[in-house]
């Protein structure tokens, strides 16, 4: 009688009409069973009981093995493809993606083993769905976004970017955003869907990259002393490619721009992308302080302007 009950329970979401009848006659057959043979009855029901009993041992059998299995794969997955050297967004993209796919499957078995009828629960979770799908549609975007990103590979861990208005090193690419590291140790959170269709700036794939320098000088400046003076200093930093290589050039010096407020000399190197930011900063302050000491005048106004 109670395995009775438990499909006219798997029936109920098929047809809600017909079950409602299904359970009073289920109700009344089991107090006339009591009425007439109440240890028949007991017995028939005991043997229900047990049975449900042991259907639902068995649900957490499946589970709890089901649970560690995953996270098993998910283990597996994860050192083979770190031995494969592939790329640390990818990995944490796939292993994601498989772990929520095998889990929703094994829901499935759990709920079939407890004797609950999942074709009906197929087709009400397909409506459900489709209606958790069109109020989800941007995180289904960003989903799309992310195999994108995955396919193309636009970046990987460990490069920095710049995109949509962060600038930030790339540590984890997941199924629906993607996590960046700022320069100032902030953690920012962009939607696979915007980042995918946007402008991503990526500044890790060259092994160089170049570096310029525009300084104002006041009129009546030595120009051809002053490139002079700029080379000796150039020569001296290590971090700056010296001669012509693939992808890089050797220092360049030149007036770049005259105005009523000064003569702008531009200095152009190049050096390998892991000494760019430690040459942006150092190079300034070397410049500006040994050409002073050199006896170069900087343009007071456009230095002004500057500071403003």
């Amino acid at each position: 009688m109670l395995g009775k009950v438990l499909q006219i329970e798997g029936l109920l979401a098929n047809n809600p009409d017909s079950t409602i009848n299904a359970w009073k006659e289920a109700q009344q057959a089991l107090v006339t069973n009591f009425k007439e043979d109440p240890n028949t009855a007991l017995q028939g029901l005991g043997e229900d009981a047990l049975q449900l009993v042991l259907k639902v041992v068995a649900a957490l059998v499946i589970y709890i093995v089901g649970a560690w299995l995953i996270k098993k794969i998910r283990t597996i997955m994860q050192r083979g493809m770190t031995k494969r050297k592939t790329d640390q967004a990818i990995i944490s993209f796939t292993t994601s993606l498989v772990s929520i796919a095998l889990t929703v499957l094994l829901i499935v078995v759990v709920i079939g083993t407890l004797g609950i009828n999942t074709t009906s629960l197929a087709a009400v979770l397909a409506a459900g769905g489709m209606a958790i799908g069109l109020a989800l549609s941007g995180t289904m975007q960003n989903f799309a976004g992310g195999m994108m990103l995955i396919a193309f590979k636009p970046f990987k861990a460990g490069d920095l970017i710049e995109a949509q208005g962060y600038l930030g090193t790339v540590t984890e690419v997941n199924i629906v955003s993607t996590k960046l590291r700022t320069p100032d140790n902030r953690v920012i959170i962009l939607p696979n869907g915007a980042l995918s269709s946007g402008t991503i700036n990526n500044y890790s794939p060259k092994s160089f990259r170049r570096l310029d320098i525009d300084l104002p000088f006041e009129h009546g400046t030595d120009v051809e002393k002053l490139m002079t003076t700029l080379k000796a200093l150039i020569d001296k930093d290590e971090r700056i490619i010296k001669e012509p290589v693939e992808e890089a050039g050797a220092p360049f010096f030149t007036v770049c721009d005259i105005d009523k407020d000064a003569v702008t000399v531009r200095t152009r190197v190049w050096c390998k992308n892991s000494d760019y930011w430690p040459l942006y900063f150092g190079l300034r302050t070397t410049l500006y302080t040994e050409l002073g000491k050199a006896g170069f005048n900087f343009a007071s106004n456009r230095i002004e302007m500057i500071k403003k």
